[in-house]
């Protein structure tokens, strides 16, 4: 791990564990060669972090673009982000993240697209149908438990309670899904991808 993003790595593993009695079910799962899409819901801003300190190496993760400023411009690079402009959405982020995959590496991505407010999941966007059409990458469904407790949307208020983190078995698409094109075969495929994490349970 580069050294910026290893005491990060290390000061949220300990920070989570401590206080939060973070854990991670079913870890046993995860996928670690080649090329993975690893996809859970959002329920905090706690949640990158918490998906990646499963992982033992770097992982890439999506990040708002108003936050590559000042401090954030030199940081945030280093904590393998990538920035994303929420108000004016384009192919950049996307392109950047199936290069990345088509690489071998493993990238954090949030189907849902922006933080629950009441806690249930909601639809998937296409646009994660789309990097695993294009990537053929395999998907690592995951699921947070606990991140909307401790941090909700809104809030700036912390609550130290339990987070756990459950970890789905990969999910495979045939070469016919993969032959998706356009908006509603990604929609197609997104929609699965919601459908396995919605079936993962403490």
């Amino acid at each position: 791990m580069k050294t910026i993003y290893w005491f990060c790595y290390r000061l949220w593993q300990k920070c989570f564990i401590c206080f939060f009695s973070y854990r991670v079910v079913g870890k046993e799962k995860l996928v670690t060669d080649g090329p993975v899409l690893i996809a859970s819901n959002h329920e905090s801003f706690l949640d990158p972090p918490l998906v990646g300190i499963a992982y033992d190496q770097e992982v890439y993760y999506l990040a708002r673009k108003t936050l590559f400023r000042g401090f954030g411009a030199w940081l945030y690079p280093k904590l393998n982000s990538i920035p994303v402009d929420q108000e004016r959405p384009d192919m950049t982020s996307l392109k950047t993240i199936i290069k990345l995959l088509k690489q071998g590496n493993q990238v954090v991505v949030f189907p849902e697209g922006a933080r629950t407010l009441d806690g249930e999941l909601q639809e998937a966007q296409p646009g994660t149908g789309l990097i695993v059409a294009k990537s053929k990458a395999v998907v690592q469904p995951v699921r947070i438990f606990g991140a909307r407790q401790a941090l909700p949307r809104g809030s700036s208020k912390m609550n130290f309670c339990p987070i756990t983190l459950v970890v789905g078995d990969p999910i495979t698409f045939t070469a016919e899904e993969l032959k998706a094109k356009g908006r509603d075969d990604y929609q197609k495929i997104s929609d699965r991808i919601m459908s396995e994490i919605a079936k993962l349970e403490l």
